[in-house]
């Protein structure tokens, strides 16, 4: 006779198996993880039960397929189940047996039960159009069957069965245009469904399957020939004793998981005993993925639970600045959705996710102080992310991060830390210097840096389009402020050359203001300087907006356009300072010509467009044949 579920509603169901689970292979995962849960139940009553002889070894979980027939068996020789148990744990949605048993043994700490709440078996039907159960328990003499299609209910009958255990039966649904259901019967799908989720079951899982052989008595002859073959792993490396794992298997297993053509540049082999409890692996490639800087990249870590792969990425255990990091997790600590799919909210997720972070930043620091090749190559391929984490989210992470950015040092020509800058600064130094441009040569040629060298202060050479905006959102490193060579606010000047300095720009007044008009107010100032040796002119900026910042913002695919307050400097200790007088005297318009020359040329310097090139051509070949 058959009965009605005892859930609320055919809804519930339909909901479970239609929109909590949005992946169908899931559903062999979950009855995988079931058959796992009585292997594991049959085994720790064994272990106080002296009417229950069990070898572990002998405990297994077995795949049937039958094509001609469509039907998909998983079959387990674990504790079984009674008619009561049927009707309880199938009977009645999200009620589960797994979680009854870890109740009830709660003081035992190695019971690894991997579900708990009952719906994982409902996957099925996502699949299958019928579900048989054919169940006998270690302590009943009887079998029993579970029978249903669905939301039409179930039945219980009375059947037949040689051996302890359960055997799960799915018939299979017919194909349709948009879902071939005829692919779970595929050797190589469940292959892969297995690898990928239930690799590392504890107990072995077992396919017959089709092998290529050599013929008996043949040294070239090859025939097929069903044999029966372990799909899983059953160990996972990351519960090993890592002193016992080789660089190689580290390697193989990094390679193999995630599908990299190089070895990592590190490991990190984590187990983590505590408030929260976890198993790690963690990978710092030697080089970035294709797509690493794309917005199709997923930052994530497979999290495990007890050895089944619960999410494939989970972003969660990642700050976006550590996004590179590959590598799995482990532990029972979190509570599972029901669908297992995604995680609730959780405050051991957060305390895992912490403690992977320090993990990693550790790592770093330790190969920054010890192994600085190593970390040069690191930082290569991901330190602009490093650098996106100290001004991303208003600067709120860059205490965590400063002392990992690297910086091209014009003193050592090399990448040096903020700290190697602040403890071989001068004692007369008050800043920290630096310069922005496309290339270490390109700054080093700057008219803007020549006084700063002339002093002989290291100037930081920043050649990242995220680079400024990182110093900006540091702002200083132990009590130093940074200084950008090419801001009006650069003070290197004595007393005495500052008024020397503003005495002539007074004197000269008249005639920049006549330059500064002629350029259409391009320019907010136009004024001598003491910062220029041997170069006429040079732009520097007022204010938090830099050149090389304009110029990053306004490559962006955004209408935000953004001006930097430009300043134009003119060297007075250059021939060209008494010509512009001269000009303002006796030829205004000529004056005029000038400024403008002098203005793109300021402007070629910094790299910035020219927006008349053919008016300044025309003018430069106008004065050259004077």
């Amino acid at each position: 006779m058959k009965k009605q579920f005892k859930a609320e509603s055919k809804k519930l169901l339909n909901m479970m198996i239609n929109s909590i689970y949005t992946n169908k292979e899931i559903f062999l995962r979950e009855l995988i993880s079931n058959s796992s849960d009585a292997l594991d139940k049959i085994y720790y009553k064994s272990l106080t039960d002296n009417n229950i002889k069990i070898d572990k070894k002998d405990l297994k979980i077995r795949i049937e397929r039958d094509t001609e027939n469509r039907t998909l068996k998983i079959i387990d020789n674990g504790c079984g189940m009674t008619k009561e148990e049927l009707e309880n744990n199938l009977g009645t949605i999200a009620q589960s047996g797994s979680l009854t048993f870890k109740e009830e043994n709660k003081d035992q700490t190695d019971v690894n039960i991997i579900g708990q709440f009952g719906v994982g078996f409902y996957s099925a039907f996502m699949v299958s159009k019928k579900v048989e159960v054919l169940s006998k328990s270690y302590n009943s003499d009887k079998a029993y069957i579970w029978i249903s299609d669905g939301e039409d209910g179930y039945e219980i009958k009375e059947a037949k069965s040689e051996t302890l255990g359960t055997t799960i039966t799915l018939y299979l649904k017919d194909d349709t245009e948009d879902m071939n259901y005829s692919e779970y019967l595929d050797e190589y799908k469940i292959r892969s469904i297995i690898k990928k989720y239930s690799d590392y079951i504890t107990y072995p899982i077992i396919m017959e399957v089709n092998n290529r052989v050599l013929k008996e008595g043949s040294d070239s002859e090859y025939e097929d020939k069903l044999e029966d073959e372990t799909l899983n792993s059953q160990i996972p490396l990351w519960k090993k004793n890592k002193n016992n794992i080789t660089e190689e298997e580290y390697n193989n297993f990094y390679q193999d998981k995630f599908f990299d053509y190089e070895k990592p540049l590190k490991v990190i082999h984590t187990n983590v005993e505590g408030q929260c409890s976890y198993n790690s692996i963690l990978f710092i490639p030697s080089h970035a993925p294709y797509d690493f800087y794309t917005k199709e990249y997923e930052k994530g870590l497979q999290l495990y639970t007890n050895g089944v792969l619960i999410m494939e990425k989970c972003s969660d255990l990642l700050p976006d600045y550590f996004s590179f990091i590959r590598g799995i997790v482990d532990t029972q600590d979190l509570p599972l959705n029901i669908s297992r799919e995604t995680l609730q909210q959780d405050k051991n997720l957060k305390i895992i996710a912490k403690s992977i972070e320090n993990k990693i930043k550790n790592e770093l620091t330790n190969m920054l102080k010890n192994d600085f090749e190593e970390y040069k190559k690191f930082f290569k391929s991901f330190g602009t992310q490093i650098k996106f984490g100290i001004y991303n989210n208003y600067g709120i992470d860059k205490d965590k991060l400063k002392d990992l950015v690297l910086f091209y040092s014009s003193n050592k020509k090399e990448l040096i830390t903020l700290k190697e800058y602040v403890d071989d600064m001068k004692k007369d130094q008050k800043n920290i210097y630096y310069a922005s441009g496309e290339t270490i040569e390109k700054i080093d040629n700057l008219p803007q840096v020549e006084q700063v060298k002339q002093k002989e202060y290291d100037i930081l050479y920043l050649t990242d389009y995220v680079d400024e905006f990182t110093i900006q959102a540091l702002m200083e490193y132990e009590k130093k402020k940074f200084m950008n060579v090419s801001s009006s606010e650069l003070d290197l000047e004595t007393k005495e050359e500052k008024e020397k300095t503003e005495s002539k720009n007074k004197e000269y007044s008249d005639i920049f203001n006549l330059m500064k008009e002629s350029l259409d107010n391009q320019v907010t100032e136009i004024e001598f300087t003491n910062r220029l040796k041997n170069h006429p002119v040079c732009l520097t900026t007022k204010g938090n907006i830099s050149v090389e910042m304009e110029k990053v913002i306004n490559a962006m695919p955004t209408d935000e356009k953004i001006k930097a307050s430009l300043i134009l400097e003119i060297n007075k200790n250059h021939e060209i300072a008494d010509k512009l007088k001269e000009l303002y005297e006796n030829d205004k318009e000529e004056l005029k010509k000038y400024t403008k020359i002098l203005y793109a040329q300021a402007r070629l310097i910094e790299g910035l467009q020219i927006d008349n090139p053919t008016e300044i051509s025309n003018l430069i070949c106008e004065i050259m044949s004077k």
